[in-house]
């Protein structure tokens, strides 16, 4: 096996893939519900929110925790 990141259940999913999958899951009220943050409750857009994950590591690291407790 040539895995470099063999513990690390994120590795090669991209952000936007692992908030595309939530918003499926949850839609973007229930994901607010569950990670009460600006960019899911007040007109929420992939774009939005990734832009905002991306500068903000507390919120990432949050969404990231949902996305690997959900057992994908």
């Amino acid at each position: 096996m040539n895995d470099k990141h063999p513990d690390n259940p994120l590795h090669g999913i991209t952000l936007e893939s692992i908030l595309i999958q939530l918003v499926d899951r949850y839609g973007w009220a229930e994901l607010g519900r569950k990670i009460d943050i600006r960019c899911f409750n007040y007109d929420p857009s992939i774009k939005s929110s990734l832009k905002f994950l991306r500068q903000t590591p507390w919120a990432r690291a949050q969404v990231e925790e949902l996305f690997i407790n959900n057992n994908w």
